[in-house]
C-alpha cells in the first residue's frame, strides 16, 4: 500500500498493480478499492494500475468538513505521485473526474447514474435523510436507505446482508454515502459540464443493465465533445474485468 497527501493534507491509500502507462481506477459508491482489485489485476497486464481509496473510505483519511472540491484535489495528488495517463470511473465516481479537471489524456466513464427518462424515482429528501442518519449515528440506517430506495435492492436482500460479516465494513463507509450524493448534484445529465470537457472519452454500459442505465451512457457521450459510447455483455451495473481490460486496452493504447 501506497499514500499521497492531498492538498489538505489528508492521506490517500492506494496500491499499484502491473507496469505501463498510468490508469486510474475511480470508484462508485459504497466501495473501497478492494472491490476494483479484479479490474487492476486484469488491466496490469497493459497498464499500471493506480487502485485507490476514495476519502473516508478504507485505509484513505477524512478531514472535515467535506467538500467536493477535497476529491478532485485528491485525484489530482494521485495523478501527479504517479504520473497517470488515463482515468477510468465508475457510477458515481464518474462525477469526481468529470468535475476535478485533471490533464489525464483520455478517459472512460462506466454507467454514470444519472436520471434520465425511465429512471426509478428519486427517494424523497434523499441526502437530507443520509445526513439525518449519519448525524443521529445510524449507519445502518443510510446504508439500508441507498440500497433499497437507491439502488433498489428487495428489502428482505439487505435484511439478509445485514447479517453477514460485509455490513460492519458497509457501516464504515455509509457516512461517504452523503459524499457521492454532493457530487451527483441533482443526478440529471449535466449537459454543461460534459460539453466543457476536451478530452477524449468512452462511455461504457452493460447489455444487462437496465435501459435507463444504458441511456444515462449514450446520453453522457452525445453531450461529450469527444465521446464515444459501447455496450458490452456483463451483469447489472458492471462489465467483467477481462471484457473491460480489453476494452481499455482498446480504446487507451490501440485506439
Amino acid at each position: 500500500m501506497n499514500k499521497v497527501v492531498s492538498k489538505d493534507g489528508t492521506e490517500i491509500a492506494y496500491d499499484t498493480y502491473g507496469s505501463g502507462p498510468g490508469l486510474v481506477l475511480i470508484a462508485g459508491a459504497f466501495t473501497d478499492r478492494s472491490f476494483y482489485t479484479p479490474y487492476a489485476e486484469a488491466l496490469a497486464a497493459t497498464f499500471t494500475v493506480v487502485n485507490y481509496d476514495r476519502r473516508g473510505r478504507g485505509d484513505s483519511g477524512d478531514t472535515t468538513p467535506y467538500a467536493v472540491e477535497r476529491e478532485w484535489e485528491d485525484l489530482d495528488a494521485l495523478r501527479t505521485a504517479t504520473g497517470a495517463r488515463f482515468a477510468c470511473a465508475f457510477s458515481s465516481g464518474v462525477m469526481v473526474l468529470l468535475q476535478a479537471g485533471v490533464p489525464f489524456e483520455k478517459l472512460a466513464i462506466m454507467e454514470p447514474p444519472f436520471r434520465v427518462e425511465g429512471s426509478p424515482p428519486a427517494p424523497e429528501r434523499y441526502l437530507e435523510r443520509l445526513q439525518e442518519y449519519v448525524d443521529t449515528g445510524n449507519p445502518g440506517g443510510a446504508a439500508e436507505l441507498f440500497m433499497v430506495e437507491a439502488v433498489g435492492q428487495p428489502k428482505e436482500v439487505v435484511d439478509q446482508i445485514r447479517e453477514t460479516p460485509m455490513w460492519a465494513g458497509l457501516e464504515a463507509m455509509a457516512h461517504t454515502l452523503v459524499y457521492d450524493g454532493l457530487q451527483m448534484r441533482d443526478s440529471a445529465v449535466p449537459v454543461p459540464l460534459l460539453s466543457s470537457v476536451e478530452t477524449p472519452a468512452l462511455a461504457l454500459y452493460s447489455n444487462a443493465s437496465p435501459e435507463w442505465m444504458q441511456r444515462a451512457a449514450r446520453e453522457a457521450a452525445a453531450a461529450l465533445p469527444h465521446g464515444t459510447v459501447e455496450g458490452h455483455d456483463g451483469t447489472f451495473h458492471t462489465l467483467p474485468p477481462e471484457t473491460l481490460a480489453a476494452v481499455l486496452t482498446g480504446y487507451f493504447i490501440t485506439g
